[in-house]
């Protein structure tokens, strides 16, 4: 995990950015590694956690939907069978994980920072991301060991994967934004970390991340793929790694202005309720 922070601290020199924002980066970079020292600090297994946890979660849902539902899909150029099955789900699965993960954290990040909201002159604007940018660094290590096995099961390496930087672009825009909003309101409504958690329920199953898309019916297949960002993210996750070839351009190219949007707006009303955080807690 050290060396994916320490990388983007060497990316940073190369931005044509001035030296406020290049301070602030540091600072970011500096509260991200320490957030992830910090979670498995004094465990045995260490960093493997976020790696099980994520394994944990791919057998269930395998078993579940695989071997006792008999869901079944074909992929080109992977055998039809219950490990095929397991790399779809996992390519869904990760960006939810990172997701949901990140901004169920930001949620508490500044009610949980009562001294640095209070005490010290100190840039708010980094709390919601500092878990946020956490779990997608966790999720980097799933991510790297399912390509691994395709490139094993496949025996092949799609081109495609160099086009994940900008899928993540707008898994981070979404979580950002909706990190922010949900930061911000929870400092004044201390419900909204439990309304977020019953949504994320709801979400997970209209999202076709555990079974495929072709299940639900037509009439709402469309709405699903256009209006829930996570649909299109997810199937660019499979289409990227698994397929090597990206059938969703249009829901991607949909997704990233709403995650855009969504950002924007979170940022805003995030920006605009910071004043008063240090009056309410």
């Amino acid at each position: 995990m050290r060396g994916v922070v320490r990388k983007a601290g060497k990316l940073k020199n190369r931005l044509p950015v001035n030296e406020q924002w290049l301070a602030k980066f540091d600072l970011l970079r500096t509260l991200v590694r320490r957030d992830l020292e910090a979670r498995y600090k004094g465990s045995v297994l260490g960093n493997l956690w976020p790696l099980l946890n994520q394994l944990s979660q791919l057998l269930i849902y395998t078993y579940l939907f695989s071997m006792l539902l008999k869901v079944k899909l074909s992929l080109k150029g992977l055998p039809e069978n219950n490990f095929t099955y397991g790399l779809w789900l996992f390519a869904g699965l990760l960006p939810w994980i990172a997701f949901t993960g990140g901004l169920t954290q930001a949620t508490n990040s500044v009610v949980g920072q009562t001294n640095l909201v209070k005490k010290v002159v100190f840039p708010l604007a980094l709390l919601p991301l500092v878990p946020i940018l956490s779990m997608f660094v966790e999720s980097s290590f799933g991510l790297m060991v399912l390509i691994f096995f395709v490139a094993i099961t496949s025996h092949t390496l799609h081109a495609t994967l160099s086009l994940l930087p900008l899928v993540w672009i707008t898994q981070l825009l979404l979580t950002a934004g909706l990190g922010y909003l949900a930061a911000g309101l929870t400092v004044f409504l201390r419900d909204i970390p439990q309304t977020l958690g019953v949504i994320l329920n709801i979400w997970f199953y209209l999202t076709p991340l555990v079974y495929p898309a072709k299940v639900i019916p037509e009439q709402f297949r469309n709405w699903i793929f256009w209006l829930n960002p996570m649909t299109a993210i997810g199937e660019i996750y499979r289409d990227l790694i698994l397929v090597g070839e990206v059938k969703h351009w249009g829901e991607w190219g949909v997704a990233t202005t709403v995650s855009a949007l969504i950002f924007c707006c979170g940022f805003l009303v995030y920006k605009r309720l910071r004043p008063a955080f240090a009056d309410v807690l």
